[in-house]
């Protein structure tokens, strides 16, 4: 059965995201990391890939925006040997490199030493991530708000819209107020993420980046918020008002509908869609969580 596998991750005040395209292709989008309760240990989503999913070779690699909780595991870039990348081009290395703190210049110098490193045309190419052919026939599209001001970092945030067997995933940045502006002046942006079943909570679910229009356009049937125990201004209940509802799954058997799903009270959340081989089904989207 043809499918997409998307993993959102438990990285609390972060953000990662791993899909799994229905030919086996490996897609990362943001690189958080995150420790569990009760343990200094860090989880390293990118580690996890390699070693427990035997992921060698990520094919697809989006960075929304270089913010530390976005790039935090990015140490670890070349354990899984990206093949293409995505980050908003328009941000130099310079105002990447300003004002950060000397215990993070290792991460961020990282970042800058993969921006210059990933200068190749892939256009055309057999892992050109524009063409749905290359990835199992899963549409993958962009979406980088690249004219706001550069004084933040948030409102160059890539969006990124995935899309098979006529299910939807929308999975921002933390995109606020100034990339909502120029981003719903495009038609193409508009058409992408109208009517989306999934959609990750801009901004880790907080007012600054809620905006009403955006919401009400992806009308999604249920949306995910990737964030940790301390969440100022959160706007979790207007997605739930705002969010369709969806049957959730969980690993002791249950099942109930909910609107609205929390890394920080779900743990990771794991969703499955595409086309079912019987003809007497019509596809399927399956949301599951431990």
């Amino acid at each position: 059965m043809a499918k997409v596998e998307i993993v959102f991750w438990d990285v609390q005040h972060g953000h990662a995201t791993y899909v799994k395209s229905p030919n086996g292709r490996h897609i990362v989008i943001d690189l958080g990391i995150g420790k569990h309760t009760g343990t200094e240990h860090e989880f390293s989503p990118l580690r996890h890939l390699r070693y427990n999913y035997n992921v060698t070779s990520v094919d697809y690699l989006v960075i929304t925006h270089p913010h530390l909780d976005h790039i935090d595991d990015i140490l670890n870039f070349d354990l899984v040997n990206p093949k293409v990348l995505n980050r908003p081009k328009q941000l130099t290395n310079d105002e990447v490199m300003d004002g950060v703190r000397d215990s993070d210049r290792e991460k961020f110098g990282k970042y800058c030493e993969i921006n210059d490193r990933f200068n190749t045309n892939i256009e055309g190419g057999t892992d050109d991530p524009d063409n749905p052919d290359n990835f199992g026939t899963m549409k993958i599209v962009t979406f980088n708000p690249w004219s706001c001001s550069h004084d933040n970092f948030n409102n160059h945030s890539i969006v990124t819209v995935i899309e098979y067997a006529g299910i939807k995933a929308v999975i921002p940045g933390d995109n606020e107020s100034c990339s909502y502006e120029k981003l719903m002046a495009r038609d193409t942006f508009k058409n992408a993420v109208r009517n989306a079943d999934i959609l990750l909570a801009p901004h880790h679910g907080r007012e600054s980046g809620y905006d009403n229009d955006f919401v009400n356009l992806v009308n999604p049937r249920l949306t995910i918020v990737s964030d940790g125990r301390f969440c100022d201004t959160s706007a979790n209940g207007r997605y739930s008002q705002k969010s369709r509802g969806w049957t959730v799954h969980k690993s002791n058997g249950t099942s109930s509908e909910r609107k609205c799903l929390t890394t920080n009270s779900d743990g990771a959340v794991y969703v499955e869609f595409g086309a079912s081989t019987d003809p007497n089904y019509s596809n399927f989207l399956t949301v599951r969580i431990d």
